[in-house]
């Protein structure tokens, strides 16, 4: 089956196929005997590529050739098709006609070259519930003043708080920073709203579509944003790319983000026997060196395969996916779901918890170990904001096997399950089994700490 073939029913007459990925028959050996095929529960990180992505970079891969350079067969065919993937992704996103897009290797690579392109003076605006990636390029940009806001419970007070610190802040140039939906609770955040209190106020505004995008629709033109970032590991497409895409006037205003060929027009030696350079205007001001053409390939095919399933049936899916999963984990008294908003706010496939009487590390490995569950555990570079959730002014890995917190304390990581397209409806049940039994019996294996983590004890 090829992942645009998705209009199989599966047990559940409400759900399509989930989407072919990479590793959906891979077996893994657990601790107390015989192997499982493994469940990848761990999207958020890094989701499995689609085999459609996979797929297609292998008919590439004998064309492969260096990119801009050379006047060879190979050459122009990977030139035509980076710059072919940069309009799919532009379509994908739904840019404006002006916007730039360029290739970068990450969420985390992108809004570090936004903050490199920042005008001088520029005033940050970013909640404390960023990732890390979007919480802490600001802090290095030259000259910004960065102003971190406390962590709303509602979408709307997210909104007001915004617009009261924009409402205060001195005449200059101002940016907003926003995740689209969250690491850790998986909710999604009033973007077109907060965009509009930004504008406003004369501020622009970059989203954090790492989570956002491989669940949801984006269209930057829509939500009325300035910049959206991405990665191509989180968008079934693993293979060290990214985006940043928006208006082009700080981008071509600002230094190039590296120095070097490709970025240039002309270096030419100047009378003082320096150099004199004029750099592009366009995103290869930004893209210098050879551009990885593969890792941009995968990302434009992830999007057009995501676009061509259909996103509509694909949410309508992992919503159905998600109900269960909050329905199976609330039904156990000892575990607690982690969130700012309410319990009906819109939500992506994404959600964490803790579990009353456990090292979230410990259950974790567990989970690993004797059921073949993949899931995260810690603080999901999202310190400020677990420690929020959490009530919990500091964190720390606890002891192996023993509770991260005193009876009646708050706990110090928490747990995360994530999933996406190519998630079959067997993994969250299993998942939801294995928690139960867990709780309920405690784990099967004796554990110990290594290196900070808990792995199963050798026998």
């Amino acid at each position: 089956m090829t992942v645009s073939e998705v209009s199989a029913v599966s047990t559940d007459p409400g759900l399509c196929t989930p989407l072919a990925v990479l590793g959906r028959d891979v077996r893994v050996p657990l601790v107390t005997g015989g192997e499982v095929t493994y469940a990848a529960l761990d999207y958020a990180a890094s989701a499995p590529a689609l085999q459609r992505v996979w797929d297609d970079v292998a008919a590439y891969a004998p064309y492969y050739g260096s990119v801009h350079r050379g006047a060879g067969y190979l050459s122009q065919l990977s030139t035509d098709l980076f710059e072919q993937s940069r309009a799919a992704v532009a379509d994908f996103l739904g840019c404006r006609p002006d916007d730039q897009v360029i290739f970068t290797r990450s969420t985390t690579d992108s809004l570090n070259l936004l903050a490199a392109a920042l005008p001088a003076g520029t005033r940050v605006f970013v909640f404390e519930t960023e990732h890390h990636a979007s919480l802490l390029p600001w802090q290095r940009a030259d000259g910004a003043e960065v102003t971190c806001l406390s962590a709303p419970r509602t979408p709307e007070q997210a909104v007001a708080a915004l617009d009261v610190a924009l409402h205060g802040a001195p005449k200059g140039p101002k940016l907003v920073c926003v995740t689209g939906a969250s690491n850790v609770t998986g909710e999604v955040w009033p973007v077109r709203e907060l965009a509009a209190a930004a504008h406003r106020h004369g501020a622009r505004i970059v989203l954090d579509a790492a989570q956002l995008a491989p669940h949801h629709p984006v269209d930057v033109a829509a939500l009325d944003v300035d910049w959206v970032a991405f990665s191509g590991h989180k968008l079934y497409a693993p293979f060290g790319s990214g985006v940043l895409a928006g208006r082009a006037d700080w981008l071509r205003e600002a230094e190039p983000y590296l120095a070097g060929g490709g970025a240039t027009r002309t270096v030419t030696r100047a009378g003082d026997g320096g150099l004199d350079v004029e750099w592009h205007t366009t995103a290869a001001r930004h893209e210098a060196g050879s551009p990885n053409v593969i890792g941009a390939y995968a990302v434009a095919s992830a999007c057009r395969a995501l676009t061509e399933a259909g996103f509509d049936r694909l949410v309508a899916r992992e919503q159905a996916l998600l109900t269960r999963l909050r329905d199976g984990l609330a039904d156990i008294p000892e575990v607690r779901l982690l969130s700012l908003f309410s319990g009906d706010a819109p939500r992506v496939g994404v959600l964490s918890f803790t579990v009353a009487g456990w090292n979230s590390s410990h259950f974790a490995a567990a989970l690993s170990a004797e059921y073949g569950i993949g899931v995260r555990d810690g603080l999901f570079c999202a310190h400020p904001l677990l420690r929020t959730l959490l009530g919990a002014p500091s964190a720390g890995p606890g002891e192996c096997g023993a509770p991260d917190a005193a009876p009646g304390e708050p706990s110090l990581n928490a747990l995360r399950v994530s999933f996406g397209a190519g998630t079959p409806e067997e993994h969250i049940t299993r998942f939801l089994a294995a928690t139960r039994t867990l709780v309920r019996d405690g784990a099967a294996w004796s554990y110990r700490n290594e290196n900070g983590r808990c792995v199963p004890s050798p026998r």
